[in-house]
């Protein structure tokens, strides 16, 4: 028989943690104030972006193990509660925790005295430790559990875990237990530790990803000044398992929800403990210094220059969103290099498979549209920044003939010349020799 649980937060983590933990059998609430977003996931209406999720969210809705509400007190019968509220990132690049206190001044008054508290969000070190002097929780046991969820990869990544973390202090041995129980389903290995620990380790890992893309984004530019092939130097990188090829594709630098915020959390961290952490700063600098990369390989191929003027030409932006698989704008490095433009007097048309002609970005002067082949219409280069799949499907030759030039800025690799052959664009890639193959 599952447990009882409350999830706090209908966001990525949240729903996706609710609507997982009912597929493996628990009864769970799932609390958001938010109540039109709760009347329509009562509906089996998911907006966010995730393969496999909307399917789960009605299966747990049909099977009546997973109810959604607005209310805190349907959490008073919950065993374990999990707080998957956001942290973005404050003052400084440190945390900001104004919604998670919040949140703990409610639950204190509605949540049972056996109650288990659980951070899922990501937290600084030493959160659990304070969290029972918040409202008058001192002796509600407060768990570390970290999420490890990849956008587009979330649902097969919470119940096909590589493995499960749960942060306790010697005194919540029982109920450290209890956490581990909620995953028993997936039968990953689970790797006890102190609650520090388990904080740390989730930042630890997010900003270890982000020094590894930095690290081979600054290699592709040292492959196109010696004339050599990115994709042939990290192809025989990820060959030795002691590196592995994740996270070796070269691109505009690296954004989403989490690798910015919490890279920044960790050095602000390291800097308050008097720790030189001195490779993430760089990779945080890095990654500035890559979308300029990116603007001086569209302005040469435009130009023929890396500072020509960019005012008054109109370039075509395929991809929005920080990587394919997802709806997340989120420090996007597709809308960094998008603002740039616009800032520089171009006049910028972006097509996104997730992101509506409508849509809300605060990007004053870019046209999004709902049609990929409208991005070429006059422009004098075609500039790909996600990497989605279906680009590499569509009609080159028919894209060719409403450009003005036809110069493609692939920023992602993802096509190739082979791919291109008769279409009479010139491709710049990331990471090969510069000049790019007429093709």
């Amino acid at each position: 028989m599952g447990s009882r649980v409350g999830v706090v937060g209908a966001g990525y983590v949240g729903l996706t943690s609710a609507a997982c933990l009912a597929h493996l059998g628990h009864h769970v609430v799932c609390l958001d104030n938010d109540e039109p977003k709760v009347e329509a996931l009562r509906a089996g209406t998911v907006s966010i972006v995730e393969p496999g999720l909307p399917e789960l969210v009605r299966e747990g809705l049909a099977e009546n193990r997973l109810v959604f509400t607005a209310d805190p007190a349907e959490l008073h019968e919950c065993e374990v509660v999990l707080l998957c509220l956001p942290t973005p990132m404050g003052a400084g690049g440190t945390a900001d925790l104004g919604v998670l206190e919040d949140a703990l001044r409610t639950l204190a008054t509605v949540l049972a005295r056996d109650c288990v508290l659980v951070t899922k969000s990501t937290v600084p070190v030493g959160t659990a430790a304070r969290i029972p002097t918040i409202a008058g929780l001192a002796s509600t046991p407060v768990i570390s559990n970290p999420e490890f969820l990849r956008e587009g990869h979330a649902v097969d990544d919470f119940l096909n875990p590589d493995r499960v973390l749960v942060g306790a202090a010697e005194q919540d041995r029982e109920a450290a237990d209890r956490v581990a129980a909620l995953y028993a389903g997936t039968g990953a290995p689970v790797l006890r530790t102190d609650s520090a620990s388990a904080e740390l380790a989730k930042y630890a890992s997010n900003a270890f990803l982000a020094v590894k893309l930095s690290f081979v984004n600054t290699l592709a530019e040292l492959c196109e000044q010696v004339d050599a092939d990115i994709t042939k130097v990290t192809e025989a990188m990820g060959m030795d398992d002691r590196i592995g090829p994740a996270f070796l594709a070269p691109g505009p630098g690296w954004g989403g929800s989490c690798l910015p915020k919490d890279t920044r959390a960790l050095l602000r961290a390291a800097e308050a403990s008097g720790v030189d952490f001195a490779m993430v700063r760089d990779a945080l600098r890095t990654n500035d210094h890559q979308h300029a990369l990116v603007m001086r390989k569209i302005r040469r191929a435009v130009t023929g220059a890396v500072d020509g003027s960019l005012s008054g030409t109109r370039i075509g932006l395929l991809g929005l969103t920080f990587k394919a698989g997802t709806g997340d704008l989120r420090e996007s490095p597709a809308i960094a290099i998008a603002r740039q433009l616009s800032r520089h007097d171009a006049t910028v048309t972006a097509y996104d498979p997730c992101v509506p002609e409508s849509g809300h970005l605060g990007l004053d002067g870019i046209q999004v549209v709902d049609d990929p082949y409208l991005v070429a219409k006059g422009a004098a280069a075609i500039v790909i920044l996600t990497e989605w799949p279906e680009f590499r499907s569509l009609d080159w030759v028919k894209l060719a003939t409403h450009v003005d030039r036809a110069v493609i800025v692939d920023t992602r690799n993802l096509l190739d010349e082979g791919l291109l052959n008769g279409t009479g664009f010139t491709l710049q890639s990331i990471g090969k020799a510069a000049g790019g193959g007429h093709t």
